[in-house]
C-alpha cells in the first residue's frame, strides 16, 4: 500500500513546482495566477502558504532572484546592462536599475565598474589552489532532489542524501552508477546567508515520480568548464572566486544560462579532508 503523504510533504512537493517554474522563466512576465494554478493551492491560500515556506511573499522572492541573478551576470559576464535586464525579466533597463539600487545601494553600471564594491563577502582569490581543468559536453542528467535553504556551510547534506536514498530503495531505483551532486542557485556575495538555495541531488539512469519533498528534474546538457579540485570543502568558496574572477575571463568563456553544480567523487566520512575530490561544473558557451 502506498504511504500517504503528510500535509507538509504534499505542500513541499507543490512549492518545488513553483520554485522550479520561477527559476526557468525569469526572462518572462511571471503571472502570479499561473503560479497559483500550477501549484494546485487554492487561490485563497496560495500567498500565505508560499510565504510560509519561502520565508517571504512570492512577489518579493521573484524580484530578489531576478536582482541577484543580475548581480552575478554584471560581475561575471560581459552582457550589456540592457541584455541582462531582459534576461532577468525587466522590460527596460531603468526598472532593473531601480530594483538593483533598492537592494544594494548602487546602480548596475556602478557595480559592474567598481570591482572593489562588495555586496556581501569580499572576493577570496587563491591562485595557489591546484586543480585539473577540462571542457566537457554533457548529456542532460535526470535527478531526484531535495531543496534546502540556508548558509551553504551549515546545511545537513547527509540527512538530505539519506532521504533521497530512502526514496531510491522505496521506488526500486537502485543502479550501479549514481552520482551525488549539488546545484547551488545563489552567490553568497549577493544573497543573504539564510536565503541561499541548494538542490541536493542524486543522478539516476531513471527517475520516479515526485513524492513529498523529493522532486524530479533535468540538469541541462551542453558545454561545461569542469574544475577538479582535491582538498577540503572549506576551500571551495575560494575556488569559486578564483574560477569566476580569473579563469573564466582569462579563457574567454561566456557563461551559460543554466546554474552550475558540484559533483562529489568520494565520501567525507571515509576520506581525509585533503583527499576529498570535488568537480565544479560551470556551464559555458
Amino acid at each position: 500500500m502506498e504511504q500517504k503523504l503528510t500535509t507538509k510533504e504534499e505542500y513541499l512537493k507543490k512549492i518545488n513546482v513553483v520554485v522550479d517554474y520561477i527559476n526557468n522563466h525569469l526572462d518572462e512576465n511571471i503571472d502570479i495566477g499561473v503560479l497559483a494554478g500550477i501549484s494546485g493551492f487554492s487561490s485563497w491560500h496560495f500567498h500565505r502558504i508560499v510565504r510560509a515556506f519561502l520565508g517571504e511573499p512570492v512577489g518579493a522572492f521573484i524580484t530578489r532572484v531576478r536582482v541577484e541573478t543580475a548581480a552575478r551576470l554584471l560581475r561575471y559576464s560581459d552582457l550589456s546592462v540592457r541584455d541582462i535586464a531582459y534576461r532577468v525579466g525587466y522590460d527596460v533597463p531603468s526598472s532593473l536599475s531601480k530594483s538593483f539600487r533598492q537592494f544594494y545601494g548602487i546602480s548596475p553600471n556602478e557595480y559592474r565598474h567598481n570591482k572593489d564594491y562588495t555586496i556581501m563577502k569580499p572576493v577570496e582569490m587563491r591562485p595557489d589552489l591546484e586543480f585539473d581543468f577540462e571542457e566537457r559536453v554533457l548529456t542532460p542528467k535526470q535527478v531526484i532532489y531535495v531543496w534546502l535553504t540556508g548558509a551553504y556551510n551549515q546545511l545537513d547534506y547527509c540527512a538530505a542524501w539519506q532521504r533521497l536514498w530512502n526514496y531510491v530503495r522505496e521506488e526500486n531505483l537502485l543502479a550501479p552508477e549514481v552520482e551525488h551532486i549539488c546545484v547551488y542557485h545563489d552567490d553568497p556575495k549577493v544573497t543573504e546567508q539564510g536565503k541561499l538555495r541548494t538542490d541536493v541531488c542524486l543522478v539516476l539512469p531513471r527517475v520516479g515520480k515526485p513524492k513529498g519533498e523529493i522532486a524530479v528534474k533535468e540538469i541541462p546538457g551542453g558545454k561545461y568548464a569542469v574544475f577538479r579540485y582535491r582538498g577540503p570543502y572549506d576551500n571551495l568558496r575560494a575556488m569559486y572566486d578564483t574560477i569566476y574572477a580569473k579563469w573564466i575571463p582569462e579563457k574567454g568563456y561566456k557563461l551559460g544560462d543554466a546554474p552550475g553544480f558540484e559533483k562529489y567523487l568520494n565520501h567525507p566520512d571515509h576520506t581525509e579532508s585533503e583527499n576529498l575530490i570535488t568537480e565544479i561544473y560551470i556551464p559555458v558557451q
